[in-house]
């Protein structure tokens, strides 16, 4: 008897259900991306905006003028109780950006940004500083975007 060297129909068929069903189960995985792509950009824009934060403080507080509770110039940025005001003068300029990446607005000692392209809603706000208080930084839930 000679056995013919191949596959039948009915294993090809088989191996093509098989192959379908795992994509299935992993597209959405990969479908998820572009979400997770916008969390990790809030995520890095609202540590850039605490980090920036921080090192004005840092020099602020060396050049005396962490108590200072009217907009002071410190190192080109305009600052308040040592912090970054909520403006372009300040927590503006103490980050380094691509104006063509985001949009900007700023109001009532708030500074937000959004990304180029998302929705209004994907944001990430600025809250200038108080006294004794450091300034807050939130950034929206990305499934929000």
């Amino acid at each position: 008897m000679k056995r013919s060297a191949g596959f039948t129909l009915i294993e090809l068929v088989i191996v093509i259900i098989i192959l379908g069903i795992l994509a299935v189960t992993a597209a959405p995985k990969f479908l998820n991306l572009q979400g997770d792509a916008r969390e990790a950009t809030l995520k890095g824009m609202k540590a850039a905006m605490e980090s920036s934060a921080s090192i004005v403080y840092s020099k602020a507080v060396i050049k005396g003028q962490e108590t200072a509770s009217s907009a002071v110039d410190t190192n080109g940025i305009k600052t308040i109780f040592g912090y970054p005001t909520a403006t372009s003068a300040g927590i503006g300029s103490a980050l380094d950006f691509s104006t063509a990446d985001w949009s900007v607005s700023s109001a009532d000692k708030t500074y937000t940004m959004t990304p180029s392209g998302a929705l209004s809603s994907c944001t990430v706000t600025y809250t200038e500083a108080e006294s004794g208080k450091r300034p807050v930084v939130t950034a929206v839930d990305a499934s929000k975007c």
